[in-house]
């Protein structure tokens, strides 16, 4: 899956991101994403994250551009084009300043999702001034006008962990009409949504780099023995210099937990 995919394929899965069957060679990786919701708040969630061979996604200073290479890239911005919204986390925003918008593939961007539970970013980030619709997501309780520069304010019940639970945001991407997730970063937001639950499939690319330290991909709960770990089946895809790994989650959680 690399840049000289025919463009075939990608119109192929641009008509089945609006109900045709998926076909051509790029099917196999993105028809499970393409497949109805399943679970019970009417969303189909991906995760993605590209990481070092050592599992880091940044360095400890933040730095995570990029850690994939041109592969990835396209990878990510045709994630982006067949989904409905685009969610990242204010940690994301504030250290890339990114436009989550699809400018490597044809095809509509999508509806742009910040988290930002206590809205301590400003409205100066690119995204809050121009480009798609944005939404910005903070908790009910959390003073401020209804707009963030161009964004609209999405509040949300704060949980007693002090964040916003990932199902409550589902449930109100899906009462907008927003049914097709792609939570893109970073690890701490990725991390969230797994744990609670609300994963169905999980892409992430191994870059073939050491650092030796900097911020792990994953950050979840404890467990205290092997078998409560989470174990997946996956495929493997290339996306040179990269792999890239294709995992069902379907909505497991850590330890086992319902």
């Amino acid at each position: 899956m690399d840049a000289s995919t025919p463009d075939t394929d990608w119109t192929a899965l641009l008509a089945a991101r609006e109900g045709a069957r998926p076909a051509g060679a790029l099917a196999p990786l993105f028809a499970p994403i393409l497949a109805p919701p399943a679970a019970a708040d009417g969303c189909r969630v991906i995760g993605r994250l590209a990481q070092t061979l050592d599992g880091r996604i940044a360095t400890a200073s933040g730095s995570s551009q990029w850690i994939g290479g041109p592969g990835d890239i396209l990878h990510t911005h045709r994630l982006r084009a067949l989904c409905h919204a685009v969610v990242v986390g204010a940690g994301t925003v504030r250290h890339d300043d990114p436009r989550l918008t699809t400018r490597e593939v044809p095809g509509p961007d999508p509806v742009r999702v910040v988290i930002d539970t206590d809205r301590h970013l400003s409205a100066d980030f690119r995204i809050f001034r121009d480009g798609p619709p944005t939404l910005l997501a903070c908790a009910n309780d959390t003073p401020g006008p209804d707009t963030h520069g161009t964004a609209e304010v999405l509040r949300l019940p704060r949980e007693a962990t002090g964040g916003i639970a990932p199902v409550a945001l589902l449930r109100a991407l899906a009462a907008r009409g927003l049914t097709r997730i792609f939570v893109e970063g970073g690890g701490l937001t990725v991390s969230r949504f797994l744990a609670a639950g609300c994963l169905d499939h999980l892409h992430v690319t191994v870059a073939p780099v050491l650092l030796g330290s900097g911020i792990p991909a994953f950050t979840l709960p404890e467990v205290a023995r092997i078998a409560d770990g989470l174990r997946f089946s996956w495929k493997v895809h290339e996306i040179p210099p990269d792999i890239l790994l294709d995992i069902a989650v379907n909505r497991a959680r850590p330890g086992g937990a319902p």
